[in-house]
């Protein structure tokens, strides 16, 4: 194994809460109020949508409301699905399908009157909470959408003149490296469907919101069902609430729940089921957690050099001010300049 190449879940897409747009001339993050899957493929600037994110719409059923998210949700969204049916009822016409007993399949909606996709079911890879959730305050300078310093509150890894040294991390709020440019930043890997077990799907997150819930399910989870965590039939759901500093205005943020249709108990019971199963078939999950936990191990900066990009325009958006370098005293650190990233891709959601 190469040595500081750090060994990270295969991803084969992307789940995301909000966009890039262009704004005056700028590119800049734009929230969103719902889920988009994606892959890892972009055309035109912009990521082209995974199958999995029109199935998944298409499988909820017209008018619902996805994992009773009522957040935020604005009439339009309802009505605009439930008014092509009463439209259809009153027409009284039957399409061919109808005729011949075939379900209609939906005729693909504008962008503006599709179904949200407020919820996703999932699975975990590992049984180790800490191995599918990874969160660290992380800065990156714009220049080469590199890291310059990942720290968890008490020590960090800081490319400095000198190299990279491992340092005290007061956190992003006293911090005078950062100087408000560190952020909370997760990472969650997910697996969606069964068509590759092994591949992940991952969701980037610097809402604290979305990293404490995840996180707290996630431990959650595990301890309720004995550690088999990976067995869980979850699911990857978007809520809402207003604060004081949103305005009072509905942020979104994700959450892990227990998939629509089973209690908890059910769910743990699914979960013993499928370990049983899997160890029969001689799946070891405690290997693969140690191979993960290997490859975790196995570098310094988990996000790959030709994923920066997005990183940086996800914690720095163009409407930041370049930041005045800290004074000397600040602990001798090399300061390199935050400027422009070189090319615009897409962006991972800098949302809550």
């Amino acid at each position: 194994m190469i040595k500081g190449l750090m060994i990270t879940p295969p991803v084969i897409g992307r789940i995301s809460i909000g966009k890039v747009v262009e704004k005056n001339g700028k590119r800049l993050p734009e929230k969103d109020d719902e889920f988009t899957i994606t892959t890892q493929v972009q055309q035109r600037g912009q990521w082209v949508l995974h199958p999995l994110d029109e199935a998944l719409r298409q499988s909820q059923a017209p008018g619902q409301v996805s994992s009773g998210i009522k957040e935020g949700t604005e009439p339009s969204d309802v009505q605009s699905e439930t008014s092509a049916s009463v439209t259809q009822t009153r027409t009284g016409k039957r399409s061919l399908k109808d005729k011949m007993g075939v379900a209609d399949t939906p005729t693909a909606a504008p962008s503006t009157a599709r179904r949200k996709l407020r919820s996703i079911p999932v699975r975990v890879l590992f049984n180790d909470p800490d191995l599918n959730l990874r969160a660290d305050y992380c800065m990156f300078d714009r220049s080469t959408a590199r890291p310059l310093c990942v720290g968890n509150g008490e020590s960090c890894k800081r490319v400095t003149d000198k190299g990279l040294e491992e340092l005290a991390c007061p956190g992003p709020d006293t911090c005078r490296f950062g100087m408000g440019h560190c952020k909370p930043y997760g990472r969650l890997n997910v697996s969606i469907g069964d068509s590759d077990e092994l591949g992940s799907f991952v969701f980037r997150t610097t809402g604290f919101n979305s990293i404490r819930t995840l996180a707290a399910r996630l431990q959650y989870f595990a301890a309720v069902s004995s550690g088999h965590l990976a067995c869980m039939p979850l699911e990857l759901k978007l809520r809402g609430k207003s604060t004081t500093q949103s305005h009072r205005s509905a942020i979104y943020y994700a959450d892990l729940v227990v998939r629509t249709g089973a209690s908890l108990n059910e769910a743990i019971g699914q979960a013993y089921t499928l370990a049983a199963e899997r160890l029969a078939a001689g799946f070891d999950q405690s290997a693969l957690d140690g191979a993960a936990r290997q490859g975790f191990a196995n570098g310094n900066f988990e996000d790959a050099p030709d994923e920066g990009v997005e990183i940086v325009e996800e914690f720095y958006p163009e409407e930041c001010e370049t930041p005045t370098a800290p004074t000397t005293a600040a602990a001798n650190e090399h300061w390199p300049p935050i400027a422009q990233a070189s090319q615009r891709n897409g962006t991972h959601s800098p949302y809550p």
